[in-house]
């Protein structure tokens, strides 16, 4: 089945109806050769759609066979290809004997395009009967003049031996006559390889009669040359020095293609350092001077899995892969950056961390598209090296506090996260970053930085003049205290001043409007109330931090008021001046005061919420406790920062188990040694060439290990049994492919004839080619293959019928199929992201699908650990935040599709005194199909638990 051709399924340009047969035959049959041109086109469209139209073969043979037009005779050679040659029982026609006569002549033409084109049609050509007469013709085409029509006489040669080899015997030596003098490149890439495929000794031989001339070959030729060695090093009596010194030759190639397998040849015959690091050194050649993009990735997804297995070999070459980020895709830098930190090492983190500082100062200056992201990715990636390496903290830390102020928010969060843990990590840098940050406090502009830097400062300015110097900066970015009696005289005062400058003649207050407000009600609205509450006139000339809590971010004082709590508990501890501590604490509790009171007032957009009301009141009270509450004084001082540290450490340990996961040892000292030359090819792939290789993993040949009873779970039945055609489908996912293998049995008594099954898809499912047509006997069965791309991750269906002809000729049956529905779990695997990029991703997206929990699971971890399975996601959330027994959990989950699209879900649950677990799931992603597929998914999963012991299921 593997040796049929395939077809393309083509559409008909337009509607109107099909040329009859007796319309076909007087086209056929005028004298202009632009009209038998556009019939012979119909007649191709027809028959590539399904009808053979076997009535017209004699007509084309008399009036089409005898012109001389070249477009005509092009077309008529596709008609050859795809025209039945074979009556019912499998002979050979009669009308085929003119055909083999006309394809001699046209061999022997004197114009070597009609030659050429006749021996490429030749190649395709597997009737045996036809191909006899026509040798000597082909044998004399391998001594024309013009190379177009040599190279093509090679490969009718390569084809006619490869499927009847008894027609042409001594092919191989003919060929290696024919290589030995000929000048063309074409023509020798051709013979090569016609000698590689059929006889590999003579190829060899060739090679090494010619060896010195490898480098100037032409690029085909050098492709062919390497795939030569490569095959043949899998013998033992190959001189694979001599071969080795060859592929370092064609390392210099000024062909990419070439360099690149090349290089992946190198890899495959030694481990040497020195080949090794050829072979890296070329990669990343590549990768700087190749301009498609996905060559860039694909060659430094080369040299990641190089560096896996040597990855000593390649440290030094950790600047020169740096060098990749040049490239304007953001993709590609970020896979360069990975890599790149990977190869980061104790030698080379001082360079790696220089150069990375220049490029983040690089984006201050240049502009270009997602400036941003990158600027965000060479943060993250300073952030590792330092806390990876210690030495190299304190000379990035305030390059990176720079950034704090910056436009960008998710770029100032990760410099502040980054900088939390070079406080808890680097105890001997904390003063200088305390006074770095009260240096900047005038520079941030969103409420989670200054939450970050206040969160710090609470918790590492330790000694007196630090927390004098931290109450002053606070100060300085809050304005003037208390801020409600502020703001009102300044409104007071903007308003007299507004009376004052209006003119004698000025109209009164303005006329009230009517507005809609959202419930449906109108509301009043002059000019002078919503000129006052407009948020960003009133904010445009504060401080920075009453800005924010003028617009409504009460959380940021919340944790102001925290801070100021830890820094007048410790200075009360370490100042030593009763007088100076009370006025200290006197005017943190000012401003706490200050903050509910203008939460409680008119002048911001919203009033002050409950919970940091409250939290702020419990500031309060522990400042002005009489005398001090020791166990809150210990939550605030000791508690909090244990906390984080255990945070840090677990990241660590996080951090420590992937990497060594990651340094596993794949060869085990116990393992046994494999010898390939005393070694069956039966017993296992080590040994394999590397190209078939790459070619089983392409194809999924290699992945598909399943057992029987997986593959049985797989099978959907299409048709009923008591219909008369029974089919079943096993259906295979692999990559962007889907492998239908249907069985078709016939069930009845008689021979179905033109048995075509048809399928139609719904979603992003695309049928790539149309099953041919079968006829199966009484009782008999057929196996038939159909393949469907897939582009995106939604949930497909795939639908059809069977259409067989009955006992009369106008008689047509047809049977029904069952849909096929694609599961999404196919395409969705676990994947891992930080907290800040979830975030990002979470309110980037737009699509979200929230699903209730209706389950029987009686446990909410167990009832998690569900979840995870059942869609393929993995939990960010860490094990310590989810260990213990409190009735309540929360997590995030996070996977990645197979096209690059992310699916986020965040699971919240609550365990009720019933033992019920209640809760929802919300799933966000960018496509609507990902959310609604996953929420089935999981609705779905949930029905089919099956209840414990003794407890009767849950039914929805």
């Amino acid at each position: 089945m593997a040796d049929q051709n395939a077809y393309t399924v083509i559409q008909q340009d337009d509607d109107k109806e099909q040329p009859t047969m007796q319309e076909l035959r007087k086209q056929l049959e005028t004298q202009k050769d632009e009209q038998k041109i556009e019939t012979m086109k119909k007649i191709l469209l027809t028959m590539l759609n399904g009808d053979p139209l076997p009535q017209l073969l004699m007509h084309i043979i008399r009036f089409v066979v005898p012109s001389k037009n070249k477009a005509l005779k092009k077309l008529l050679l596709i008609y050859w290809e795809i025209c039945p040659k074979t009556t019912p029982d499998g002979k050979l026609k009669q009308e085929m004997v003119l055909v083999c006569n006309n394809l001699r002549n046209d061999l022997l033409h004197p114009n070597e395009f009609i030659r050429g084109s006749t021996l490429r049609f030749l190649c395709k050509l597997r009737e045996a009967e036809l191909l006899e007469p026509l040798i000597p013709a082909v044998r004399t085409c391998l001594e024309h003049r013009h190379a177009y029509v040599r190279k093509n006489a090679v490969l009718a040669i390569f084809s006619i031996y490869k499927h009847f080899e008894h027609l042409i015997p001594d092919g191989p030596e003919l060929i290696q006559t024919f290589i030995t003098s000929e000048s063309d490149q074409n023509c020798k890439r051709n013979a090569f390889l016609m000698l590689m495929n059929t006889n590999q000794a003579l190829a060899v031989h060739y090679l090494n009669s010619v060896f010195h001339q490898i480098p100037v070959f032409d690029e085909l030729l050098q492709l062919s040359v390497i795939e030569l060695i490569r095959k043949d090093c899998q013998s033992a009596s190959a001189d694979k020095a001599k071969y080795i010194e060859c592929i370092f030759s064609l390392l210099q190639s000024p062909s990419h293609s070439v360099k690149y397998e090349a290089a992946n040849t190198l890899i495959a015959l030694t481990s040497h350092t020195t080949a090794v690091r050829a072979a890296a050194s070329c990669y990343i050649e590549l990768a700087l001077k190749e301009a498609d993009n996905n060559v860039k990735l694909i060659v430094l997804e080369r040299i990641n899995e190089l560096r896996e297995k040597h990855d000593r070999v390649l440290e030094d070459l950790a600047m020169d892969i740096l060098r990749v980020l040049h490239s304007p895709d953001i993709t590609v830098r970020q896979k360069c950056l990975n890599l790149a930190m990977e190869m980061v090492s104790t030698r080379n983190v001082t360079d790696v961390v220089g150069f990375l500082k220049k490029e983040l100062v690089k984006t201050h200056d240049e502009e270009y598209e997602k400036t941003n992201e990158y600027r965000q990715l060479l943060i993250s990636a300073i952030h590792s090296c330092a806390i990876k390496f210690s030495e190299v903290a304190a000379d990035v830390v305030h390059v990176l506090m720079e950034f704090l102020g910056d436009n960008n928010n998710a770029a100032a969060v990760d410099v502040m996260a980054f900088v939390r843990e070079v406080m808890e990590k680097f105890p001997q840098l904390r003063s200088s970053i305390v006074d770095r940050l009260l240096e900047t406090f005038k520079d941030m502009k969103t409420g989670r930085v200054f939450r970050g830097a206040l969160w710090i400062i609470g918790e590492y300015a330790l000694d007196a003049p630090a927390i004098e110097n931290t109450m002053a900066r606070i100060r300085q970015t809050l304005g003037e205290i208390p801020i409600l009696a502020a703001e009102q005289r300044s409104q007071e005062d903007a308003q007299s001043s507004g009376d004052a400058s209006k003119p004698a003649d000025a109209p009164g207050p303005a006329a009230a409007t009517r507005r809609v407000l959202a419930d449906g009600t109108y509301a009043t609205e002059s000019a002078l109330s919503s000129s006052k509450a407009d948020p960003v006139a009133k904010s445009a000339h504060k401080p920075p931090l009453r800005a924010l809590i003028l617009n409504g971010d009460y959380f940021l004082g919340s944790v102001l008021s925290t801070a100021l709590t830890k820094l007048m508990l410790r200075y009360a501890e370490v100042g030593g001046n009763n007088a100076k501590t009370n006025t200290l604490k006197s005017e943190a509790m000012l401003i706490m005061t200050s903050i509910i009171r203008v939460g409680r007032s008119d002048v911001p957009t919203n009033q002050i919420d409950e919970d940091s009301h409250e939290r702020i009141l419990t500031c309060l009270r522990t400042l002005s406790a009489i005398p001090e509450d020791d166990l809150m004084k210990e939550i605030f001082l000791t508690d909090c920062r244990r906390t984080f540290t255990k945070l840090v450490e677990s990241q660590g340990h996080i951090k420590q188990k992937s990497a060594a996961s990651k340094k596993a040892v794949r060869i085990q000292v116990d393992d046994s040694l494999i010898f390939r030359q005393l070694k069956s090819k039966r017993t296992g792939a080590s040994g394999v060439d590397e190209y078939d290789l790459d070619i089983t993993k392409a194809t999924g040949l290699g992945e598909r290990t399943d057992d029987l009873a997986s593959k049985l779970s797989r099978v959907i039945q299409l048709t009923g049994f008591s219909d008369p055609v029974y089919a079943e489908a096993y259906v295979h996912v692999h990559q962007y492919d889907i492998l239908l293998d249907i069985l078709i049995v016939n069930q009845t008594s008689e021979t179905l004839q033109n048995l075509t099954v048809e399928f139609s898809t719904l979603g992003d499912l695309k049928l790539v080619e149309r099953p041919a047509a079968h006829t199966i006997g009484p009782h008999g069965f057929h196996g038939i293959k159909a393949n469907i791309k897939v582009s995106s991750t939604e949930t497909g269906v795939i639908f059809g019928n069977i259409v067989y002809d009955g006992p009369a000729a106008t008689d047509m049956n047809c049977v029904i199929l069952n849909d096929i529905h694609i599961d999404i779990m196919d395409y969705i695997k676990p994947a891992v992201c930080s907290e800040t990029q979830f975030r990002m991703m979470w309110s980037e997206f737009e699509w979200e699908n929230k699903v209730n929990v209706n389950t029987n699971i009686t446990d909410i971890r167990a009832y998690l650990e569900h979840i995870l399975k059942s869609t393929n996601m993995s939990c960010l959330t860490p094990e310590n935040a989810l260990s213990g027994e409190c009735g309540f959990l929360a997590a995030n989950m996070y996977a990645r599709s197979i096209f690059g699209e992310d699916a986020l879900a965040n699971i919240c649950l609550e365990k009720q005194d019933d033992a019920v677990v209640t809760g929802h799931i919300r799933i966000r992603s960018k496509t609507q199909g990902i959310a609604l597929s996953l929420g089935d998914k999981i609705t779905l999963s949930q029905k089919n638990v099956a209840a414990p012991v003794g407890q009767s299921p849950a039914y929805t």
